[in-house]
């Protein structure tokens, strides 16, 4: 079946669900939003703690709130929003092929938003040697088993080991020792963690390793333990029935891919400029599929940001050309957007590290000559980005070499 709509957004998370209420309430005809899980809301959906905002009584919002709330916002707005629905590839610029329950379909839109998402590597992909027992999890995995199926007690495991050091670490923390295990410890190869914990009723924190890497993983048909290794050679094992790996994420980008849209070599996401436009005309980007996770308010905001240069697209505003590059050098990990299209000031940029770096001076150059220079308060993490000003896009050269921001003297 072919079909047209005027915008089509892939991804029914936060930025997604975000632009389509926006779009859909500023009249731009029929708005179809694609999610291949039976349940629009994206990541929040599968985590049950506070920390997504407030209700209007000052009352915090937990994940699965913040999913149903950002859902009914969009189809209250006029959106039509559709699960179980997968895009697996491209007819066409802005034709993509579809998978629905009821058969094979061709969407055609005016204007495509891709809003896939972020996934944590798994075990096999962070390279951790040892066996394939029972008891390995990512934080989605975590979370997904507490929440969906809730997985509690013994089912899941009596000791646990966390790997990471992150919010989103001590997010898996706190899940476990709400279903009922004991934390044994956390590892992470960062030369120390953060001076805060969010521990939950007043308990102590776990051990935290730093500087300390999982070699192995001890066991077979369970979990037994996971051996680790410090930075100055001691190496020792830590007996637990159940590990979480949490961080590293990836951009789902497969369908950007494969529709031709230029990726960034540092987030590994869709290249984008301050109106979060892509390389491919036509299509847009937002969220978490732009490299990895961010807060749930963040990709919302970019998923409105999508949501005014899809509404400007639509009135006849040209595509522009791939403009100029963005890159960063070590130890700054990626810089989002990363594509300067027209010397104006855009979206403030959105900066990670792959240290922490205290007080670092941020140098922002274009074919040696200097357009910024700042220098951050206090101590930049790399599990939270920081802003960068936009103000100095005026000075690019559009015929220049690529744009490079970095940390230095």
């Amino acid at each position: 079946m072919a079909r047209s709509v005027d915008v089509l957004v892939v991804g029914a998370g936060p930025a997604g669900l975000a632009a389509a209420a926006r779009l859909a309430a500023a009249g731009a005809g029929r708005i179809e939003v694609l999610e291949r899980d039976e349940e629009a809301g994206g990541v929040p959906r599968h985590c049950a703690h506070d920390g997504f905002g407030a209700t209007g009584r000052r009352r915090p919002v937990d994940g699965p709130a913040y999913a149903r709330r950002a859902v009914a916002a969009a189809v209250r707005a006029g959106a039509v929003v559709r699960t179980g629905v997968m895009a697996t590839g491209w007819a066409g610029p802005l034709t993509l092929d579809v998978t629905a329950s009821s058969g094979l379909e061709t969407i055609t839109a005016r204007a495509v938003v891709l809003a896939t998402g972020a996934r944590e590597r798994p075990r096999s992909a962070r390279l951790v040697p040892g066996s394939r027992p029972a008891g390995i999890l990512t934080t989605g995995e975590l979370q997904w088993s507490l929440v969906r199926y809730g997985v509690r007690g013994e089912r899941l495991g009596r000791r646990a080991v966390v790997v990471g050091a992150e919010p989103v670490a001590h997010h898996a923390v706190r899940a476990l020792r709400r279903a009922g295990l004991e934390v044994a410890a956390m590892v992470t190869e960062e030369g120390r963690g953060p001076r805060r914990f969010a521990a939950v009723s007043g308990a102590t924190p776990p051990p935290l390793l730093t500087g300390a890497t999982v070699t192995e993983l001890l066991g077979r048909g369970r979990l037994a333990g996971v051996r680790v290794l410090r930075g100055d050679g001691r190496a020792g094992t830590i007996r637990c029935d159940t590990v979480v790996f949490t961080g590293d994420w990836i951009p789902d980008h497969e369908l950007a891919r494969s529709g031709g849209v230029s990726l960034d070599a540092g987030t590994r996401g869709p290249a984008v400029d301050g109106s979060l436009r892509t390389t491919a005309a036509g299509v847009f980007a937002a969220g978490n599929a732009l490299r990895g996770v961010e807060s749930a308010g963040t990709a919302a905001a970019e998923g409105l940001a999508a949501a005014e240069a899809v509404l400007r697209r639509l009135a006849g505003d040209p595509w522009p050309e791939d403009g100029v590059r963005m890159v960063v050098e070590r130890p700054l990990r990626w810089v989002v957007p990363n594509r300067i299209t027209d010397g104006s000031p855009g979206r403030p940029f959105l900066l990670r590290t792959d240290t922490p770096l205290n007080r670092p001076v941020v140098c922002v150059a274009q074919d040696g000559r200097s357009l910024h220079r700042v220098t951050l308060e206090g101590r930049v993490w790399p599990w939270r980005s920081v802003l960068l000003s936009s103000a100095w896009t005026r000075e690019v050269d559009p015929a220049g070499g690529p744009v490079v921001v970095s940390s230095g003297p």
